[in-house]
Formats: structure tokens, sequence, C-alpha cells
């Protein structure tokens, strides 16, 4: 076993860069990325690979906007399930299509695929270029299959702080409490992409934030896998994860 990877308990998958949303606190900056996504079976053999030699806890799927590609999504997750992942979830934003009958498609394709912890990202950066009304109606329909969702707003400097974008989230989220949904701790903003961009304001003079998507390279914790493959240096369309991981150093 790799010495650098023996606390390995986590898998991460960037479904796709691509977004429906143009956020102005997105850390990656633009999302102009075309079509590209990670392939489902290639990613699904590298879940099984990995987990007959790791003690996996547990497996997120995110992007980009990860329900653009739904069944690349289902495909990682029924792997996760069979590999005997417990903890399996999915972030996305809940906009992927405007009709209701693909809308309730989806949802139910996603519970039945395995995902048991789905969070839902609500606030007042997503909602600046994402309409409510889908988002609402999604959330509607996977509280309907029964799958545990809750809503992961991002908060501005912290989420007790009272800025003007903080209380424009606190009000869109009235509506999700009204009707019995969770609002869970969702995140603080990392000061990097377009959040400097259009936000630096606020992070001037701030304490120096740990950016929570890195890994210490000595101690690597969680595989995150690209939309194009890579990972730890090397593809998963050109070499097996565990030549991957026997050789990263």
């Amino acid at each position: 076993m790799n010495d650098y990877l023996k606390n390995l308990e986590r898998i991460e998958f960037v479904v796709t860069m691509g977004c429906t949303g143009r956020c102005r606190h997105c850390s990656e900056g633009s999302h102009e990325f075309g079509g590209e996504h990670i392939d489902g079976d290639i990613a699904a053999k590298s879940v099984a690979e990995v987990c007959m030699c790791y003690d996996i806890k547990s497996l997120m799927t995110f992007g980009g906007e990860p329900l653009l590609y739904p069944d690349t999504v289902c495909c990682i997750h029924r792997a996760a399930v069979h590999a005997g992942i417990p903890e399996r979830e999915l972030i996305t934003n809940g906009f992927f299509s405007r009709d209701s009958d693909r809308i309730k498609e989806v949802a139910i394709k996603i519970a039945e695929s395995g995902v048991n912890r789905l969070l839902l990202s609500v606030d007042t950066f997503h909602q600046e270029t994402i309409p409510i009304e889908p988002v609402e109606f999604f959330a509607d329909c996977i509280r309907a299959t029964g799958l545990h969702m809750e809503l992961s707003p991002a908060w501005l400097v912290s989420a007790e702080s009272d800025n003007p974008y903080n209380k424009k989230t606190r009000k869109l989220l009235e509506s999700f409490e009204r009707k019995g949904f969770v609002i869970g701790s969702g995140n603080v903003i990392f000061p990097q992409g377009n959040a400097i961009k259009f936000l630096g304001e606020y992070f001037d003079g701030s304490a120096e934030l740990k950016n929570p998507y890195e890994d210490d390279p000595h101690d690597i914790r969680a595989l995150c896998f690209e939309p194009n493959g890579n990972v730890l240096g090397g593809n998963i369309y050109n070499q097996s994860i565990m030549d991957i991981i026997e050789t990263y150093r």
C-alpha cells in the first residue's frame, strides 16, 4: 500500500465543470467548459477497484452541475452501493431542466441509484442566475422519493455575518423552511476565482482561510477525479486507478 494514501477514506467525482449557473461566488470562476464529463463506466470501475483495497467511507458527486449528466451520476452511485460505501452524497443546484416530467424522472433515478444524502445549493448567489421555481419542484420530487435532502447555502464571511448577501439568502430559505425542508450548515465561500473578482471587498483583512478543496499531498484522504479522468497526476482513461495510486509520489 502506498504510504501517502494509507488513510484514504473518501472518493469524489467532479462529474462536469459545465454548469447551469453563473455564480459570482464560484471558486472555479467561469464554467464555460462545453460538454466534457467523466465517463460513468470507467468511473464506476475505478470505484470498485479502490474499494477492494481501501475502506472507503464516503463518496460524493458534484460539479459544475452534475445532473446535466444524471445517467453518469447514477452509474457512479450504483457502483458505490455495490462496493459497500455507506455514505453516498450528491451536490446539485437543482436546475438541469424546466420540464416537470424530466425533473421528476431524474429525481426518481437518483433515489433508485443509491444516493442517500442530497445537498441542494440554494442561496442568493445561485438564484441570481438560476430560477427558483424548477428548483423548488425538484426539491418536492426528491422529498416524494424519501431520499434525505438538505439545503446547503453558501454564506459570505460566515453563516452569522449580517451582510446583504446573507440577508437575501436567509429570506430565500424561509419558503423552504415553511415547507419543512431541512436547512443544513452549508459552506463558507472561499476567496478564489469569481469570489475574489466580485466579492473581494468582503475578504480584505479577514483571517487566512484553509482551502477546503485541497488535501495534504503527503496524506491523501480523498481521491478527487476530474471530468477528464485526471486524478493524482494520472488519468483513468490511460491506466488503472490502482496503478495510479501505487506510483503516486
